[in-house]
C-alpha cells in the first residue's frame, strides 16, 4: 500500500482511486480530530462520521488539497472540521433572535450548558482569526491544538518547526487570546 505522501501526490493528480485509498489510510486518525473536536463543542447535532466525511469532501472538493505529508494533511483536514463546525454553530445562533456571543476563554468548556458551548466556539473562532491576521502562525498553532486536538509534536512536524517553538508560540497565544476574549467580554 502506497504511503500518505505518495497518495497525496496521486489525488492532487486527479487520480479517484488515491482519494478513496487516502480516506482508507487516515480514516481512524480522522476521526480521531473529529471525536476530539466533537467532545469539546458538545452541544451540535453532528456525529463524528459526518464531521469527518463532511472534511474529506470539502478537502477535495474543486481543486484538492495541497498537503505535503502525512502531518500536514492532518493539520488541513483539522481545519476543514473547524470550518464546518463554525459553520454549523454559525447558522444555529442564526435562528436564535437576540442572542449574545459570550466571552470565554480556552479552558471554560467544562460546567456550560450546550447551548452556551456554541456561542463560545464562534468566540473563540472570531478570536483566531484576528489572531491569524496579527501572527498567522500563532493562529495555525491555536487552530491545530484546540480545534484540531494535536499535540504539541503533531503540530510541530506539521509546521515543519521545533516543539519546543510549539510550545513557547502556544503559551504567547493563549495568553493573546486570553487578552482578546476578557476585552470582548468588557465590550458586551
Amino acid at each position: 500500500m502506497p504511503n500518505t505522501t505518495q497518495l497525496l501526490a496521486r489525488a492532487r493528480a486527479g487520480v479517484p482511486e488515491a482519494r478513496e485509498e487516502l480516506l482508507e489510510l487516515v480514516y481512524d486518525e480522522l476521526r480521531r480530530i473529529a471525536r476530539g473536536q466533537l467532545r469539546r463543542r458538545n452541544g451540535t447535532s453532528l456525529v463524528t462520521t459526518e464531521l469527518v466525511h463532511e472534511a474529506f469532501l470539502k478537502l477535495y472538493s474543486g481543486l484538492g488539497v495541497d498537503a505535503k505529508d502525512r502531518a500536514h494533511f492532518l493539520a488541513v483536514a483539522a481545519t476543514a472540521m473547524r470550518q464546518i463546525l463554525i459553520d454549523h454553530f454559525r447558522a444555529r445562533q442564526a435562528d436564535k433572535r437576540g442572542s449574545g456571543v459570550k466571552a470565554t476563554t480556552l479552558e471554560t468548556f467544562h460546567g456550560v450548558s450546550l447551548e452556551e458551548r456554541g456561542s463560545m466556539v464562534l468566540a473563540v473562532h472570531d478570536a483566531l482569526e484576528r489572531l491569524a491576521q496579527f501572527d498567522p502562525r500563532l493562529g495555525k498553532i491555536v487552530e491545530c491544538r484546540f480545534f484540531g486536538g494535536m499535540t504539541e509534536g503533531e503540530i510541530a512536524e506539521a509546521l515543519g518547526i521545533s516543539k519546543r517553538t510549539v510550545s513557547r508560540e502556544w503559551r504567547q497565544a493563549k495568553a493573546w487570546l486570553a487578552r482578546e476574549l476578557g476585552a470582548s467580554e468588557s465590550a458586551g
